[in-house]
C-alpha cells in the first residue's frame, strides 16, 4: 500500500510554496510522522511528515520547484528502504525514529544540516530546538598552528629571462558578482509593496511626539514593572494604546476596502512589524484593546523572538487591522512606510533624539520622535489622517488620557 506526500492546506491566503529541501532521498526508509520536506511559503517555513512507515519510493517536484496547495510532491511504499549504507537494518530503522523523534524548527533543521550538527545531541530549553540552540552545539574550531617561519631565500644574482605575470589590481580582483534565487518569501514581499503601491492612493502624513512624559514614566516605573510583570516597559505598549484610542475616534483607518465598500472593524488586531532572516514579518496582536500594557509588551517580545527562532506560526501572521512599524530601532529618523494590504492605515515610528523645543516660550533640549502615518486616500481622508496623528501624539505626550479614557 502506498500513500502520496501533498503539500497541505496552510491557512489564510496561501496558496502555494517552494519546495526549500529534501530531508530524505528516493528509497530511504521513513517513518510515520518523520519531516521528509521542507516547505517555503509567503509566511512561514512548513514541514510536511511521512504518512505512513516505509520507504521513500518517489519524489514528484525536486528542490527549488514550485507547488500549489494539493499537488503530490513525492510516495511513500511499504519496504524498508535500501539507503543504509554501511549501517545494519536495525540500526538504520533506529535512527530514523530517533532523528524523527527531534522537535524542531525548519529554520534550526536547515542549519543543523549546514553546520553538520547532530539534531540528536542538541539541548533546547523550550519545545523545539531553535537556531540559537544549534549555534550553542556547534563545537568551536581548533585554532591555527602555528608554523615557524621560513628563512627568507636570497635573491638570485644570475639574471632570468622569465616574463613578467600579470598582478590584478584591487579594483579588478574585487569586481564580483554573485547570483542568489530570492527566497519565496522575499519574492511575495517585493510583489506585495509592488501591489500595494499600484492598487492603493496612498499619502504619508508626519507629526513630531515629544516622548518626555513617556521617558520619564518608564524611569519611574521600570523596576517595579519588570518585577511585577517579567518583562521590560517599553514604548510598544504606549503606542499600541494610542493607535487604538486613535482608531475609536477615527474608524475608517481601521477599515479595508471590498469592492465598492468600506469594511469598518469594531476589533482591534494590531499587526507589530518585527525583523527576520528572511525579510519583515507582521504578526498580529489579536484583540489588542483588552491586553495590558504588560500583556502587550509580553506579546511583541514573544513575536520578536520567535521572528528569530522561526517558530511562528500562520495563525500568528494571518487577518489585522492596523499595522505599526518602528524604523527607529535600526536608526532611522524619518521614513514613509508602505501599507500592509488589505489594511488601510500604518503607523511608522522612528528615533528618539534630543532636540530644541519651545515650552512655554523658552528653548530647550527635549527626546523628540518623527512618527508617520500612511493611509489609503481612497477611502480616508487627508483631514482624518491628520487628525489621527495628532490625537496619537496627544495620548503618548499625555498617557495618563490612554489610562483615564481607557
Amino acid at each position: 500500500m502506498s500513500s502520496n506526500i501533498v503539500v497541505p492546506e496552510m491557512g489564510e491566503s496561501i496558496v502555494d510554496a517552494r519546495i526549500a529541501k529534501w530531508l530524505k532521498q528516493e528509497g530511504d526508509a521513513v517513518s510515520v510522522g518523520e519531516p521528509l520536506v521542507e516547505l517555503e511559503t509567503d509566511k512561514v517555513d512548513v514541514e510536511v511528515s511521512a504518512p505512513q512507515s516505509g520507504v521513500l519510493s518517489k519524489i514528484a517536484h525536486a528542490t527549488g520547484a514550485d507547488v500549489k496547495i494539493g499537488d503530490v510532491l513525492g510516495i511513500v511504499s511499504e519496504g524498508k528502504g535500501q539507503r543504509a549504507e554501511g549501517k545494519g537494518k536495525d540500526a538504520a530503522t533506529a535512527e530514523a525514529p530517533a532523528k524523527a523523534a527531534v522537535a524542531a524548527t525548519p529554520a534550526a533543521r536547515r542549519l543543523a544540516r549546514q553546520e553538520d550538527v547532530d539534531l540528536s545531541k542538541v539541548k533546547s530549553e523550550g519545545p523545539r530546538v531553535t537556531p540559537d540552540d544549534v549555534k550553542s552545539a556547534k563545537p568551536a574550531k581548533p585554532e591555527a598552528r602555528t608554523e615557524p617561519a621560513k628563512p627568507t631565500p636570497q635573491p638570485s644574482t644570475v639574471p632570468t629571462s622569465k616574463p613578467r605575470t600579470h598582478v590584478p589590481t584591487s579594483s579588478e580582483s574585487e569586481r564580483t558578482e554573485e547570483r542568489i534565487r530570492m527566497s519565496r518569501r522575499r519574492a511575495t514581499i517585493a510583489r506585495r509593496l509592488v501591489e500595494a503601491q499600484a492598487t492603493a492612493a496612498m499619502l504619508t502624513t508626519f507629526n513630531e511626539v515629544d516622548m518626555t512624559a513617556v521617558m520619564q514614566l518608564r524611569e519611574r516605573r521600570k523596576e517595579a514593572f519588570k518585577e511585577r510583570h517579567g518583562v521590560s516597559l517599553g514604548l510598544s505598549s504606549f503606542f499600541v494604546k494610542a493607535a487604538i484610542g486613535a482608531l475609536r475616534e477615527f474608524p475608517r483607518l481601521n477599515a479595508e476596502i471590498q469592492g465598492d465598500e468600506m469594511v469598518l472593524k469594531h476589533y482591534y488586531d494590531i499587526g507589530i512589524a518585527v525583523g527576520s532572516e528572511e525579510g519583515l514579518v507582521v504578526p498580529v496582536l489579536r484583540d489588542a484593546d483588552r491586553l495590558s500594557f504588560a500583556g502587550i509588551e509580553q506579546g511583541v517580545r514573544d513575536f520578536a523572538a520567535r521572528a528569530k527562532d522561526g517558530t511562528l506560526t500562520l495563525d500568528d501572521l494571518r487577518g489585522g487591522t492596523f499595522t505599526i512599524t518602528n524604523g527607529g530601532v535600526f536608526g532611522s529618523l524619518m521614513s514613509t512606510p508602505i501599507l500592509n494590504p488589505p489594511q488601510v492605515g500604518i503607523l511608522g515610528l522612528h528615533a528618539i533624539k534630543d532636540r530644541p523645543a519651545a515650552v512655554d516660550g523658552h528653548i530647550e533640549l527635549r527626546p523628540l520622535m518623527y512618527t508617520a502615518l500612511t493611509y489609503d486616500h481612497r477611502i480616508v481622508d487627508g483631514s482624518e489622517a491628520v487628525r489621527f496623528l495628532v490625537r496619537v501624539k496627544e495620548l503618548v505626550e499625555d498617557p495618563a488620557q490612554m489610562l483615564i479614557e481607557g
